[in-house]
């Protein structure tokens, strides 16, 4: 008798055994794949970020030369400005800035399409897809994500700014290092790399979240009603389909033509808050968000001063937002990763 007692205790404590290895075995599984996931979407999005800066760089380097008055460029128009930028300095002066852009772009993008990936499947846990506006929650997580995003990135914009806005003959910076250090030695400290950092997190909300609606929303659109036109099968996605290279392209453009016109004037803001310190005359335009914004609609209006250079704006964010959120779905399809969804 005592000998089967034993047996069965045995027998238990090796169940017990078994079931915590399994256990264990199942929440290491679970780390690894979440880990694996989180890399490639790191990986997706920081490839993304680059391919569509790079693809619109003049026109970023231009959009930054008219928001911010240079004294070079303020009379010229977006197609006139560019000609001048290589009559007078020379067409790779049209990517100045661009390798600061690069080293800010990857863990940029990489940080915010992980991000909303993330709260996407954390608001999906929490609360559903029951709410009263569809794809609300896509709302929410990019404006999470986006927020992430240039709170860990933002000083590197701020230098790529200042890089972007010298002209040949009249630098005052020699690179990334250098700028870093000469804004935190001459201007406060770290606290300088963050000028203009209230405005950008404000427009960020708006800007972010209506990208990722606009883009799910227009996705989840073609997914349900027009798969035929805008969709390939792919069985291993969700709903078996994924969205062709031109849907990706108008989805993305459309979403950033929408998300650019809800955040614009906080991203004048944000620039002549940058470049505030650059010269003695626009140095008044450092001293805050709200002052910077009445002085910019006191003097220019609205047309002409919070939303200067819009018309660029158009030009190089429909394209951009376009690549940027089509080069990602394709680097998760080409990771393996689910660029489906539930139809």
């Amino acid at each position: 008798m005592e000998s089967l007692k034993n047996s069965e205790t045995n027998t238990a404590a090796e169940v017990a055994a078994s079931s915590a290895a399994s256990a264990a075995s199942h929440v290491k599984d679970e780390a690894k794949k979440n880990m694996d996931f989180i890399m490639k979407n790191l990986l997706a999005g920081g490839v993304a970020g680059m391919c569509s800066k790079t693809a619109v760089a003049p026109l970023d380097r231009i959009k930054i030369l008219l928001q911010a008055h240079s004294i070079h460029y303020k009379h010229l128009g977006v197609f006139s400005g560019l000609k001048h930028i290589v009559k007078k300095e020379s067409f790779i002066a049209l990517y100045k800035g661009n390798g600061a852009q690069m080293v800010r772009i990857f863990p940029y993008a990489a940080t915010q399409f992980t991000a909303f990936e993330v709260y996407k499947k954390s608001l999906a846990k929490i609360i559903g897809t029951n709410l009263p506006i569809k794809h609300a929650d896509k709302f929410v997580a990019g404006a999470g994500a986006g927020v992430t995003a240039v709170t860990l990135t933002y000083p590197l914009d701020t230098i790529r700014a200042r890089l972007a806005f010298q002209v040949t003959g009249e630098h005052r910076y020699n690179g990334i290092v250098h700028t870093a250090i000469s804004i935190f030695q001459t201007e406060g400290g770290f606290r300088a790399l963050y000028r203009g950092f209230v405005p950008t997190l404000m427009g960020m909300v708006p800007y972010a979240g209506f990208s990722f609606y606009c883009f799910e929303m227009l996705k989840f659109v073609c997914m349900k009603y027009a798969p035929g036109v805008t969709c390939d099968r792919l069985e291993r996605n969700t709903g078996g389909l994924v969205l062709s290279v031109p849907a990706k392209l108008l989805c993305g453009g459309f979403a950033g033509a929408v998300a650019q016109s809800f955040s614009y004037p906080l991203d004048v803001t944000r620039r002549r808050m940058q470049l505030a310190m650059m010269n003695p005359e626009t140095a008044k335009f450092g001293m805050g968000m709200f002052r910077t914004l009445a002085i910019i609609y006191k003097e220019n209006g609205i047309m002409k001063g919070l939303y200067r250079g819009m018309s660029i704006n158009y030009l190089r964010a429909i394209p951009m937002v376009a690549v940027s959120f089509s080069t990602y779905e394709l680097m998760k399809q080409t990771l393996n990763l689910d660029t489906g969804m539930k139809v």
